[in-house]
Order: C-alpha cells, then structure tokens, then sequence
C-alpha cells in the first residue's frame, strides 16, 4: 500500500515537469545555415515587399477606377487583401526571428499566428470558388448576369467566405488550446502550422485530427468541386459558341483566374505530396513557400499581364499619381 502511494506521489510530482503548457516554442525556419540567413532575409524581404505592393495596386486600380466597378474585379480586390493579410502573418515574424537571431514565439502568438493563417488561407480557397462561379454565371447566362450577381450578393458571399473561415479557425484554436505540450517545443518550419502545432502536443490529438480532415473535405474538396463543375459547365458553354473569335473572348475572361486556381490547388497538393512522400520537415518547409509566399506574390502580375482592362487602370493609376506629385 506504502508502495502504490509513493509511486502515485512521484509520477504526480513528475506530470507536471513532463507535461505543462510551454512558455514559447522555437521555430526552426527554413535552415539552419547561419550563411544563408542574409540570403534567406534579402529574399524574403523583396518577395514580400513585392506581394504587398502588387496587390495594394490591384485594391487602387479597382477602388479607382470606374469600368472595374464589376463583380469579378470586386472579388478580384478582395482577393488582394486577403493574399496581403495572409503573407502578412507569416513573413514579418520570420524576418524578424533572421534579424534578431532568434527563433523563439510566445504561445499565445503561435496561436495567433496559426488563427489568423487559417482565417486567411481557407477565404482565399473560398474567394477563389466564388470568382469561379462569377465566370460560370458571366459565360453560361450572360443575359442575367447582372441581375444573378448583383452588389447585394457580392457583399454577402464575401462576409460568408469570411464567416465560414472565422469559424473554421477558431474552432481550431479551440481545440489546440486543450491540448497539453511536451518538452519538445522545436517546430521544424517556419511558422506555427496547425500540423505542426498538433506533432508536438503530449495529449491524445485523435479528435483534432479527426476534425482537421473532416474540414479538409468540406472547406477544401468542397470549393474544389465547385470550382471543377463551374469549369465543366463553362468549357461546354464554349464550345458551343460557333466562332472562334467569340471563343477566345469567352475563354479569356476566365483565363486569369483559371491560372490562379492552377497555381494555388497545384502548389497545395504538392505540399500534401511532399508530406507523404518525404520524411524530412525542413523540405515541407520549403515547399510549403510555395502556396504562403509565391502565389500571392504573383497573383498581381496574373491578373495585370493577362488583362487589358487591368491594365489601363493601372497605367492610368500611375499617371494619375506622377502627375499629382
């Protein structure tokens, strides 16, 4: 009896020195090369220099420029912000951490960091979908489409992109806040995954992990569903037009976006792809560059390069600030 007591009190008096919820956790970027921290921090500074400055200049020219008072402009702008805030969460901590040296995040902003991430990564799954049913309606009923996406239902598909995202992170949130954490506070990325977050924790994770795919299916298949059959629809409505010149006006209203959808779904599988294929953290770092950093990035040149109506705005967004300075 003695015995049983004893062993109770010093596996109790050991919990608390195994399992207590961590101060920070260190986040291990993307290498570890002390030589190539200013290579890292140059380029990542001018990526996101770039991300932020492309994107506000789509908001301007939008915002500016009458004849892009459209639907699909108005979606496109708040795309931008979006893909702004969502650079924004990740790069500026990791430029930070390169300069000062240190790897360290509080818990409360890794947290903060993962919320927000996901906030912003799932509405620009969402706002991606609702660009593709604006083409669908714009292609395949032209005669209503003022009339089907009217202002009102703009606004109201973005504030339930918004809403939609919101829950879905904060029911994440939530749940990590349950969860008790280890010793082993290292993340092998470069900032606070939700996955990541998740390796690290000590107590049982099953019903996260059951919750994380079940969101996968509905946030993420779900969109990518819509997308396919909005497409479908639209390369049949096409085809079905009898010249070639109204084909290709047809395709090209929609050929920005299908590149976007292309570079955001494509990169994402391949970071799922990585995760199953290699074993090495620090690769899925690199990888996962891809979707957090270079496609918001050139989200702007997309849309600039590949519209003349984006741009003459922006040309004439230009010529209006040199000639008021």
């Amino acid at each position: 009896m003695a015995t049983s007591v004893s062993s109770s009190r010093f596996f109790n008096n050991m919990e608390p020195e195994n399992q207590t919820r961590v101060a920070e956790f260190l986040l291990l970027g993307l290498s570890e090369d002390p030589e190539l921290q200013p290579v890292l921090f140059g380029l990542l500074l001018t990526m996101y220099l770039v991300t932020v400055l492309g994107n506000l200049l789509i908001v301007l020219a939008v915002t500016s420029d009458s004849h892009l008072h459209t639907p699909m402009y108005f979606f496109l702008s708040n795309l931008s912000i979006v893909e702004i805030c969502c650079t924004s969460t990740v790069i500026p901590k990791m430029l930070l951490n390169i300069q000062t040296e240190s790897k360290a995040i509080t818990y409360a902003g890794c947290l903060a960091q993962a919320y927000f991430f996901l906030v912003f990564i799932c509405m620009d799954n969402l706002l991606l979908t609702v660009m593709a049913y604006d083409r669908y309606v714009a292609i395949c009923h032209p005669l209503h489409y003022m009339v089907i996406v009217n202002p009102r239902l703009c606004v109201q598909l973005v504030l339930i992109c918004l809403l939609i995202s919101t829950v879905d992170a904060l029911l994440h949130s939530l749940m990590v806040l349950h969860l008790s954490f280890c010793n082993q506070v290292k993340i092998p990325h470069f900032f606070c995954e939700l996955t990541q977050i998740l390796q690290l924790a000590c107590s049982d994770t099953l019903v996260n992990n059951i919750v994380l795919y079940l969101i996968i299916i509905l946030v993420g298949i779900g969109p990518f569903s819509g997308i396919i059959f909005s497409y479908t629809r639209i390369v049949s409505s096409i085809l079905r037009i009898p010249s070639t010149g109204g084909k290709y006006k047809a395709f090209s209203t929609c050929g920005s976006h299908l590149s976007l959808v292309s570079l955001f779904y494509g990169t994402c599988i391949g970071v799922y792809l990585s995760t199953a294929i290699t074993d090495s953290p620090r690769k899925i770092a690199v990888a996962s560059v891809m979707y957090t950093v270079v496609t918001p990035m050139l989200n702007p040149f997309i849309y600039s390069l590949r519209n003349k109506d984006m741009k003459g705005a922006l040309r004439n967004l230009t010529l209006g600030t040199l000639s008021f300075s």
